[in-house]
């Protein structure tokens, strides 16, 4: 019977004629495992992206549209020996905590074995150099054998699967000569047991398989409190949402069945499932995965709410703009998946580093063991040797040193609000010494304020925003949000690229000054250089209102902050003179120009890089996308209304601008663990190698000193969580 494996169901569109497929994968533990993953995979004709997430052991692929079958990427990994499955979160979340479990229970089995193998180990070291009878030293010994062998036998499994997985696809990796040496200790700690000999190795091999198992427990609980973070982002998404089928009629839909277009009920308590406005109803909603406010905002008509979003108070019917995988939601999400599957050049070093050792190693451990035989050595002694170079010569700290630094940075910088977007933009963000800003949207705020609301009578700014209600114009989008206005008034009429008009006993006009008869007021009055100026008419009154983008509200703060770091400053704008100094002014700097094009940007950006500067660019991610790709390193805030056109290496969220400060600091620290991670990982193999070629380690001290180089790189990595200092 011939059976058909169908995995469409987990296929879906990545844009531009792209299919894409996330699939889990059992047994990927290093730098070697992803590296090989990938390799394999992009050798197959047509794919076009293959890339490990070590973090949840997920690799995503994407190829080019009906040309492959998914199931072969399966059949593929399993040639290249791990068993991979598509990729759910319930289940993938299920398989990790059963795999957490089954290591804690081979460190337990390990660590009970090592602490009576020892307590035996001692009296024979003791008694080597007294007076203990043979017959007694066996005994000991043989009391070690019954405890160590059927402990390894079951602590081991962990590495003896993924060796036995790597042999039978004919490859390498980092678990082959750990299960050797491992397997050669307790052979010939047998053997010298049966013929009497004064040493015998069970305590090594048994200290060895304990010290590696809790270094890879402390790597799988690191790595699940970085993936608690898109755990979180996942709970927040609604299934299921109230769409209204008939004007007073809901039915509780998936969230796959809405579309653009669509109503649903948003009711107190509940989850958000789309992105949309509200058109009726009054409530206060949390939102701070967006805005980066934890208070509660109140959302009435007009109020534009996301996925994620929870409602607190009283009930909103939603028109939706965007749901399922289109959210705003959706997308963060996919941007710290990018953070997390990212390649960085230290990381791709380790990989070259990390494929290069299965072969080094066992070249090295067997010239160690024909070397000493040569020199006169006995086989005892030189195959000692040699599981000792096989032991202490374990590339974890290597294999480790750069993905525990990433992934502890990028969850760091996710908290302060950063999503990473390129696999680099770490160490170019931490190489940045000059910050050019846009203004629009960047220092600004991407809302407009109405700056006089104040100065107009109550009824009169009312009656202007209900009037601003007909119109599509963002200005007067935000004249109707700042008066609070809920209900348009009927009958208006709007002229394109004039404003809007309606008769309420008198005329009533809101747009450009002409239209309204307002241009003396324009004349006579002080306003704000960098505002948008809209009239308003109600027969014979006339009311100018002054409309503008302010500043981020941590802007000076943020600016005086990277003065501190000895960073330099500048703002490029395309906006009007008067409003770039007027900004500049305010922020203290120096250095800006204003009506400048895309290409003068870019002009700028290379003059700058002649001299020496590594640029950051932070602009809003749409007309600046070219001076974004230009710089050195780019980073862009994040909305709803630019999210897919965000091209910037990093995205930060929310109002403030804090998160500049933090990612450069975040970046800086990262990089220097980073170095600090592969000098360590390095500078252990180059003492520890010919210490143990010497012949002057055992493979008890072998295995102590591997495990603690391993514990010693992820506690440095650590640090990275906390490397934002405070903005002044």
């Amino acid at each position: 019977m011939q059976v058909t494996r169908d995995f469409s169901h987990y296929v879906r569109a990545a844009g531009d004629g792209i299919k894409h497929i996330d699939l889990a994968v059992e047994g990927v533990h290093c730098a070697g495992c992803m590296a090989k993953i990938e390799r394999g995979l992009s050798a197959i004709p047509d794919v076009t992206l293959a890339r490990v997430n070590l973090t949840d052991r997920r690799v995503a692929l994407e190829w080019k549209q009906g040309t492959l079958d998914p199931a072969r990427f399966i059949d593929r990994l399993e040639e290249l020996g791990y068993k991979a499955y598509p990729y759910e979160t319930e289940s993938a979340e299920a398989t990790e905590v059963a795999e957490s479990r089954f290591l804690l229970r081979c460190l337990g089995v390990a660590a009970f074995a090592t602490m009576n193998v020892m307590m035996l180990s001692i009296p024979v070291w003791s008694g080597n150099v007294s007076d203990m009878l043979p017959e007694q030293r066996d005994f000991f010994h043989w009391l070690s054998a019954l405890i160590a062998l059927p402990a390894a036998a079951y602590a081991g499994q962990p590495f003896f699967r993924s060796a036995w997985r790597a042999l039978s696809a004919k490859t390498t990796n980092m678990d082959v000569p750990i299960s050797i040496g491992v397997c050669l200790a307790l052979g010939m700690s047998v053997v010298e047991t049966i013929h009497h000999a004064e040493h015998a190795y069970f305590d090594a091999a048994i200290m060895l398989l304990t010290f590696l198992l809790v270094g890879r427990v402390l790597d799988q609980n690191m790595r699940r409190r970085t993936r608690a973070v898109a755990g979180n982002l996942a709970a927040l998404k609604a299934e299921t949402a109230a769409k209204f089928v008939g004007p007073d009629e809901i039915s509780q839909v998936p969230v796959a069945a809405i579309h653009p277009g669509d109503i649903v009920l948003l009711r107190p308590g509940e989850r958000c499932a789309v992105d949309g406005t509200v058109i009726e109803g009054r409530s206060e909603i949390d939102q701070s995965l967006i805005t980066g406010e934890t208070l509660y905002v109140t959302a009435e008509q007009g109020t534009a709410v996301y996925a994620g979003s929870m409602n607190i108070s009283g009930t909103l019917r939603v028109r939706v703009s965007a749901a399922s995988e289109a959210t705003l939601l959706a997308e963060i999400t996919r941007l710290l998946d990018n953070a997390l599957q990212a390649r960085s050049r230290y990381m791709r070093l380790a990989d070259r580093a990390s494929r290069l050792y299965a072969p080094v190693v066992h070249a090295t451990a067997l010239i160690t063991i024909f070397g000493w035989v040569i020199a006169g050595a006995g086989w005892h002694d030189a195959i000692v040797t040699g599981v000792a170079v096989l032991i202490i010569t374990c590339p974890c700290a290597l294999g480790l040193a750069i993905p525990t630094v990433q992934t502890v940075a990028s969850g760091a910088m996710f908290k302060a609000g950063v999503l990473l977007n390129s696999g680099d933009a770490i160490e170019r963000l931490a190489e940045a010494d000059h910050v050019i800003f846009d203004k629009t949207g960047t220092l600004t705020l991407p809302d407009l304020e109405v700056m006089n609301a104040a100065d107009i009578p109550a009824d009169i700014f009312e009656l202007a925003g209900r009037l601003a209600l007909s119109s599509h114009h963002p200005v007067a989008a935000a004249v109707a949000l700042a008066a609070g206005a809920r209900s348009p008034i009927v009958g208006a009429v709007e002229e394109a690229g004039q404003g809007v008009r309606a008769v309420v006993g008198v005329e009533l006009r809101l747009g450009r000054p002409s239209f309204c008869r307002a241009e003396a007021l324009v004349g006579s009055a002080t306003l704000d250089p960098e505002a948008s100026i809209v009239a308003f008419s109600k027969g014979n009154e006339r009311f100018i209102l002054s409309v503008r983008q302010g500043l981020r509200p941590d802007a000076q703060a943020v600016i005086a902050a990277l003065k501190a770091r000895n960073i330099g400053i500048e703002i490029l704008s395309g906006d009007r003179e008067p409003a770039v100094l007027a900004a500049a002014h305010a922020l203290g700097i120096a250095e800006w120009r204003a009506g400048v094009t895309p290409a003068d940007k870019i002009a700028r950006i290379e003059e700058l890089k002649r001299r020496g500067a590594k640029v950051l660019m932070v602009g809003d991610g749409m007309n600046d996308a070219p001076s974004l790709a230009a710089a050195h390193v780019s980073m862009s805030p994040i909305s709803a209304a630019h999210l897919s056109q965000a091209t910037a290496d990093l995205v930060f969220l929310g109002r403030p601008l804090a998160p500049v400060v933090a990612a450069i600091d975040s970046a800086r620290k990262a990089l220097h663990l980073m170095r600090q991670n592969l000098w360590l990982a390095i500078g252990y193999n180059v003492l520890a190698v010919p210490v143990a070629i010497s012949g002057v380690v055992t493979p008890l001290i072998a295995a102590a000193a591997m495990s603690g180089s391993s514990i010693l790189v992820m506690l440095n990595s650590l640090r990275a969580r906390n490397a934002s200092r405070e903005i002044v």
